[in-house]
């Protein structure tokens, strides 16, 4: 693992407290890290999820999972049909 990756993993792992993320970051770089992480961890490629299932996903983490969701998809991170009804990994 590089510096800059082991320093991007320390920033993220310190957002969290026994497994539960403790605060989304206002800064867009740190923010960023923290998406790039949750849908590394918590969604797979290939495979399609409903609302309910990111949702799901989302709250294991932290209770606000609709503005998670909103910053995975408005991040580029994940792709969401025109109805909402399906999510998938970019």
């Amino acid at each position: 693992m590089s510096d800059h990756a082991t320093t991007d993993a320390r920033q993220v792992a310190a957002l969290f407290s026994h497994g539960r993320l403790t605060v989304v970051p206002r800064k867009p770089a740190r923010r960023e890290q923290l998406l790039a992480h949750l849908a590394g961890t918590l969604f797979a490629q290939e495979r399609t999820y409903s609302e309910k299932e990111v949702n799901a996903a989302l709250l294991t983490v932290h209770d606000d999972f609709p503005a998670l969701r909103r910053y995975l998809v408005e991040g580029g991170f994940l792709a969401r049909t025109r109805d909402g009804g399906s999510y998938r990994l970019i």
